[in-house]
Parts: structure tokens; C-alpha cells; sequence
């Protein structure tokens, strides 16, 4: 008979064969029926026998695992910005890089006052971007809008879950948009097609990654449409790719934008740009930031 393994000893056998030690351990937590979080419960607790039906739910998820589908399918959830987001097939799995979109959008929204800031996320998929403006300023309506009926059910479930108000409604960018927002802000696709890393994104849904032969396509028709659903002094947020800041700048370098800022992400890449929608005639003044 086998002796059946303890928490460690299945840790142990997952790691040895080259899995990553943070997406195993996520894995066997999963396999456990405990929270993704409770790393400490893992620790204190590997001395444990594996149950039985724990080592079956184990054994699939590591060969989703070894068969290139990311953890995030897997167990279902990701954390973002401090919310822990249902995901799965239907829509991009957010990215870290994404949160420095969230912090500067935040920073740049008007104080909390008499009038009530609004937001609009364009394309907002799981509805990251929107639960975390939210999340952070409760006082802001946000909106959240994509042309996927599927994404749209996965950003409205992880809304109700989380108990945060947030208008989502499907929509192609900003075509019949009426309102105008203190600030717009989008993370859209942007990998050019026939890019080499999209091999390995085969899970996730094409059209949330990939614009045109150089992945601007949707990049400019949001700058494009952008200016009549944003009040004077308003800003547009854009998340791209880490080498698409010149050309996104070169979008924004007309009337009616103004003061055409770049952030870099964490790993120090060009990740973010942003432009502040003046009067007509104003004039555009690029800056670089860190």
C-alpha cells in the first residue's frame, strides 16, 4: 500500500519536476479548499497528510499547469490592486503593470467635493481597473464599458462579490457615448499582430491583446473619440506596450490635448501615457516621467 504523502512531500514532488514554488503552493491551497492567501495555514500545516480527493483536484490542476494554461485560470481569481478578481477564459488576465494605471488615474481625479468625480473604463473586461478606482474613491461613478457580453458577465459577478457600484454596459470604445468624465482611462489591446510572444498567450482571448499590424489600431480610434466624451481639464489615461510611448505621444500631439505625460511600470518600461484635454487650440507639451 502507499503511504500517502503529507503537504510537504506533494509540494516537494510538484517543485521538483520545474513548476514554480508560488504557483504550486497556490495549487495545493486550491486542492485544499483554502484561500489563496493563507500561505501561513500551508506552512503551519505541511506536516499534514494530502486527503485523497485533495490529491485528485491536485494532480488536474498541475497538468493544466505543465500544459502552458495560466494559474490565474486555474484557481480562478487574481489579485489586483488589493481585490481579489474572479477570472477565467472570457477575459485578459489583468497584469501588475496595469496597477500604475490605477495609481495615476487616482492621482490625478479631482479631490472629493460637491460635484462627484466620474470615470470611465474603456474595455474594462474583468472590470479591474473600474473595482479599483472604485474601491479607492467611493465617492467617483465609474463606468465600465466593453464590446464582450461574456467579459461584461465576469466584470458585473466580481462587482456584486465585492460589494462596489459600478455601471457596466457593453459598447464599442466610445461610439454613442454622451457623457463627458473627468477622466477616461483604458487599457486596450496593443500587441501587433503576428507578435512572437502571442504563442504564449494562446488561453487567453485574442481579440483583448492584439490591434493591427503595429497594435495602435484601437490606441487611435480612442484618441481619436476621446476629446467629446471628456470635460475641459479632463484627462485620458492609456496603458501600452512598452515600446509604443513615442507613437502614443505622436497621437496626442494635437489640439485638444495638452500637458502629454509617460509613466514607466515597475520594471522600468514605458507603460502608460496620459494627456489633458484643454480648450480648443491648446497647445501639446510632452513630458517623460518616472
Amino acid at each position: 500500500m502507499t503511504a500517502t504523502p503529507t503537504i510537504a512531500q506533494a509540494l516537494a514532488r510538484a517543485q521538483s519536476s520545474g513548476l514554480n514554488r508560488h504557483a504550486v503552493r497556490c495549487l495545493v491551497l486550491q486542492a485544499l479548499e483554502r484561500e489563496p492567501d493563507e500561505t501561513a495555514w500551508l506552512l503551519a500545516h505541511d506536516q499534514d497528510a494530502l486527503p485523497a480527493a485533495a490529491a485528485l483536484r491536485l494532480e488536474s490542476a498541475l497538468r493544466r499547469l505543465r500544459a502552458g494554461e495560466p494559474l490565474a485560470y486555474i484557481t480562478g481569481s487574481v489579485a489586483f490592486y488589493g481585490l481579489r478578481l474572479r477570472v477565467d477564459a472570457r477575459v485578459l488576465i489583468p497584469r501588475p503593470d496595469t496597477e500604475t494605471l490605477v495609481d495615476w488615474a487616482l492621482a490625478l481625479l479631482p479631490p472629493a467635493g460637491r460635484v462627484r468625480p466620474s470615470v470611465l473604463d474603456l474595455g474594462t473586461g474583468s472590470g479591474a481597473i473600474a473595482l479599483a478606482v472604485r474601491q479607492a474613491r467611493p465617492d467617483v461613478r465609474v463606468t465600465g464599458v466593453d464590446a464582450s457580453a461574456e467579459a461584461l458577465e465576469v466584470a458585473c459577478a466580481n462587482a456584486r462579490r465585492l460589494g462596489l457600484m459600478v455601471d457596466f454596459r457593453l459598447g464599442d470604445w466610445l461610439i454613442g457615448e454622451t457623457a463627458r468624465y473627468n477622466l477616461i482611462a483604458a487599457n486596450p489591446p496593443y500587441i501587433a499582430e503576428g507578435d512572437p510572444h502571442l504563442p504564449g498567450l494562446t488561453h487567453e482571448p485574442l481579440r483583448a491583446l492584439t490591434a493591427g499590424d503595429q497594435g495602435l489600431d484601437d490606441l487611435r480610434r480612442i484618441v481619436a473619440q476621446a476629446p467629446g466624451c471628456l470635460q475641459t481639464g479632463g484627462w485620458l489615461v492609456l496603458e501600452h506596450g512598452f515600446d509604443q510611448g513615442p507613437a502614443v505621444r505622436a497621437l496626442l500631439d494635437s489640439a485638444p490635448w495638452s500637458q502629454v505625460q509617460t509613466r514607466r511600470d515597475l520594471a522600468g518600461h514605458e507603460r502608460c501615457t496620459a494627456a489633458q484635454r484643454a480648450p480648443d487650440g491648446g497647445q501639446s507639451e510632452f513630458t517623460a516621467k518616472k
